[in-house]
């Protein structure tokens, strides 16, 4: 198969969705890979690199998209990148379909087969694909909270871990998964008082066995939330309904009940936000404050430290990658149930439900294109 890796241009993302070593293994396996002039460089991979380990370097992106059968990409396409999309052609990349509608209509009208990485799932629910990004950024949020939690920056002025004789901040965490996980170890590890919540009362139970004292589990209800977060100086959304829009549960009203200079980090952002006043915000312009709240809602949280992502990134997506190459996407689904729930648009059908509900769209069951 002949696989593209395009320059990812949205802003200040510096990731690539492929490196030098996972562009040695396909080649070494027949199939032919070219890379975009400089798509390497934010993450640390320069062209002759990419070249010594058996790929073409092609000047623009252009020339990507028009030779590509197979585009392997970071982050969606963005509106100068609609046009350049062929139909027929697999895009293998996060969407997010359903926190933007224009990027849904528009590759339903490209008829290009979209495999999102974030809905790539195992038999055991868990999702292979955002889990390296989702580690990130769970670590992340806690970085960049704990930083704007400096009174120049907006925040309370209080240190996360405290010091001898004085107490250190608060940290509510929503949602325990893979990002609430993450972020709970790194809030933790740095001293700070945190509690994180839950639906799932099993999971609420393995995390209070494995995590350290300063670290306390709760149900989630808007109850609970609301008397948490009156108190509480870091708040971190990380709510994930896989495909879908994530709920919100610290509504508008909410922020009047917060301490000025609180730090809002909604790592939902890229799914919708699970915080009603988040909107997406780049790392070239992070924050923004509502009623003395601070927001920090970067929907690409992981592409400030590109090398660590991308190696992350290409270490779960690779296995993948070679199946989808070496079989084409419906054979490779047939053979895997993992990549099914990954297919969300095929030829101008959406096939991903909770994408077609999003936007009020037509579905269309994905066993239509999988059958013999």
């Amino acid at each position: 198969m002949i696989i593209g890796v395009p320059k990812e241009i949205k802003n200040n993302e510096n990731r690539v969705a492929l490196t030098p070593a996972g562009a040695k293994e396909l080649v070494k396996r027949g199939h032919t890979v070219y890379v975009q002039h400089t798509a390497g460089d934010g993450s640390g991979f320069l062209d002759d690199v990419y070249t010594e380990a058996g790929a073409t370097i092609l000047p623009t992106i252009e020339a990507v998209y028009e030779i590509a059968e197979m585009i392997m990409k970071v982050k969606e396409p963005i509106e100068a990148e609609y046009t350049l999309i062929k139909e027929g052609q697999l895009l293998f990349t996060y969407f997010h379909f359903a926190s933007y509608e224009p990027l849904t209509k528009a590759m339903v009208a490209s008829k290009s087969v979209c495999l999102a990485y974030e809905t790539v799932e195992r038999a055991d629910r868990s999702l292979p694909l955002l889990i390296p990004m989702s580690e990130v950024a769970g670590r992340m949020a806690v970085q960049k909270g704990a930083n704007y939690l400096e009174k120049p920056l907006g925040g309370r002025g209080i240190l996360l871990g405290g010091v001898p004789g004085v107490l250190p901040a608060k940290v509510l965490i929503l949602g325990a998964g893979v990002v609430g996980t993450q972020a709970a170890w790194m809030a933790a590890g740095l001293g700070a008082d945190v509690t994180i919540m839950d639906l799932n009362l099993q999971r609420l139970r393995y995390l209070a066995d494995v995590m350290p004292a300063n670290v306390n589990t709760m149900m989630s209800n808007e109850f609970n939330i609301r008397k948490l977060i009156q108190n509480h100086d870091l708040i971190i959304g990380a709510v994930l309904i896989p495909g879908a829009k994530a709920p919100h549960l610290i509504t508008r009203d909410m922020l009047k009940e917060m301490l000025p200079g609180t730090v809002l980090v909604d790592v939902a952002v890229d799914q919708g936000g699970c915080i009603e006043t988040c909107k997406p915000t780049t790392h070239q312009d992070p924050t923004y404050v509502i009623d003395e709240v601070v927001h920090y809602c970067v929907a690409n949280m992981p592409g400030a430290v590109p090398y660590t992502s991308t190696l992350a990134l290409t270490n779960a997506t690779l296995p993948y990658a070679m199946q989808l190459a070496e079989k084409g996407w419906k054979k490779a689904a047939q053979d895997n149930p993992e990549l099914v729930p990954g297919l969300n648009i095929i030829h101008g059908d959406i096939v991903y439900q909770a994408v077609a509900e999003a936007f009020d769209m037509d579905y269309t069951p994905v066993i239509k294109y999988l059958a013999d």
